[in-house]
């Protein structure tokens, strides 16, 4: 399924679980795992003299480096091909021409997710990450919890979110791909969007549209998992659509979410910022593609 997958990390704590995800897709695909340590040089605090900028920047090359060898050396205890690379330079690029030059076709890496107030964005490297790079990225909150058990329960249940569109399609092969190498559920998802229509106003007819509009979509999905064997259910929702997903996900204890990062346009932007603040919030891993 993958032949490349890139694990980028600075050393933060509570990375395991990602960690352990990109580890046993490797294992699963029999993928070569690269292993990427990036120093941002942009990093420092203003105002540090030359020998504090100095210091500081050590103990962050060590905090990375000791990282990136103990990734690899779990790697190397599942017999997995790996490569270890040290970069310096703006972490999301750095990480984007890493992607470019190496044919890496999966991303996985940790995100702090939401750290506050609506306005805070994902840790500003991973937003940059999935808004730049056209292969897909697994985004995983950082957590001090265990990670997940290597094996075929690491993925149980898969949420399949879509729109319609073609960049819904092609996230959805990535949830199917993996929903069939783990034997997970999936369950696809659409969501009527009621902030952009004033439901108590619109006719009936033009509800039934927009209802009959999800059920195609989400029918063409779960035709094509039914044709991997997977068990397969649909939903149409209604209301706000990031909000909707993320308590259906809970709902049905999701270990993934795929989706779009590309919508139908600008008119309809349901798998563009809604996938950024399901990005911010989600608790459970989310994939995003192109």
């Amino acid at each position: 399924m993958y032949d490349d997958i890139l694990i980028p990390t600075d050393g933060s704590t509570g990375a395991e679980n990602a960690i352990a995800r990109a580890l046993d897709l490797a294992r699963t695909s029999e993928a070569t795992v690269h292993i990427l340590h990036a120093v941002d040089t942009g990093a420092e605090p203003a105002g540090l003299e030359a020998a504090a900028r100095e210091k500081l920047r050590g103990r962050v090359e060590k905090r990375g480096r000791d990282a990136a060898v103990r990734i690899q050396e779990r790697a190397d205890d599942l017999g997995l091909e790996t490569v270890r690379v040290a970069e310096t330079g703006r972490p999301h690029r750095v990480i984007r021409n890493y992607v470019d030059e190496n044919g890496i076709d999966l991303v996985v890496m940790g995100t702090h997710g939401r750290a506050g107030a609506e306005r805070v964005r994902l840790g500003s490297t991973t937003e940059r990450v999935v808004t730049s790079l056209s292969v897909p990225v697994m985004a995983v909150r950082l957590s001090a919890e265990p990670a997940p058990e290597s094996g075929y329960t690491m993925y149980d249940h898969v949420v399949v979110p879509t729109d319609g569109s073609d960049a819904a399609e092609r996230a959805a092969e990535h949830g199917l791909g993996i929903a069939e190498r783990y034997g997970a559920d999936v369950h696809v998802v659409y969501v009527v969007d009621t902030t952009t229509y004033d439901f108590d106003d619109v006719p009936q007819s033009i509800v039934g549209m927009l209802k009959q509009g999800g059920e195609n979509a989400t029918e063409s999905i779960a035709a094509a998992a039914r044709d991997r064997n997977l068990p397969v259910t649909t939903n149409v929702l209604r209301g706000v659509p990031h909000e909707e997903l993320l308590d259906y996900a809970d709902g049905v204890d999701a270990d993934l979410v795929t989706m779009g990062t590309r919508g139908h346009g600008e008119a309809d932007r349901f798998l563009g910022s809604t996938t950024a603040r399901v990005l911010r919030r989600s608790e459970m891993p989310v994939l995003t593609s192109n």
